[in-house]
């Protein structure tokens, strides 16, 4: 089983079966957004705590398959496990999500950055950036990942829009208090 399966089943594993097989049945036919649809909507429903660590990586995983913004208020209403855990999840509602701009950045120019994950141990965010859309919003998908200072004010890595899960691992385990 390769990583990528492996992280999914586990996922699914917060599930109880039958619903945790029909997430893990998902994968295995290529339906990851029905998968992740599943796997939110089975934890909402059964009230399953969710660890920090985990409701991030389900956040990225729904970001790789273009379903975070459809996830994320579902994802976000699901009870914790009261854990300490090393990274949260910053990503509110979309109305109401902090923008950041003016970054010094020759490739953050003319991007808006949106926090998206935190570091529990040093800070650090995780943050995506969008182009500003004429209808006075946000990008639907993230130009870049930025991971930033605690304070959000100077990029300590920028990756490419393909790299949610990059960034993620880097900041969960390129912390440097851990």
């Amino acid at each position: 089983m390769d990583e990528d399966t492996a992280l999914w089943h586990r996922l699914a594993d917060l599930l109880p079966d039958p619903a945790s097989k029909e997430v893990k049945d998902c994968w295995d036919i290529g339906e990851q957004e029905c998968g992740l649809g599943l796997l939110v909507e089975g934890l909402l429903a059964r009230q399953v705590p969710v660890g920090g660590t985990d409701r991030a990586q389900i956040s990225v995983l729904a970001e790789q398959w273009g379903e975070r913004e459809r996830l994320t208020p579902g994802l976000l209403r699901c009870p914790g496990d009261g854990a300490p855990a090393p990274v949260r999840l910053l990503d509110g509602d979309r109305d109401e999500a902090e923008v950041l701009t003016g970054w010094s950045e020759p490739e953050l120019a003319d991007l808006v950055l949106v926090p998206w994950i935190g570091c529990n141990r040093c800070g650090r965010v995780l943050l995506r950036a969008h182009v500003w859309e004429p209808w006075d919003d946000f990008s639907y998908l993230a130009e870049r990942y930025v991971i930033s200072t605690p304070d959000c004010d100077a990029a300590l890595r920028i990756l490419p829009s393909d790299s949610a899960g990059e960034a993620f691992a880097e900041l969960l385990h390129g912390c440097p208090e851990a």
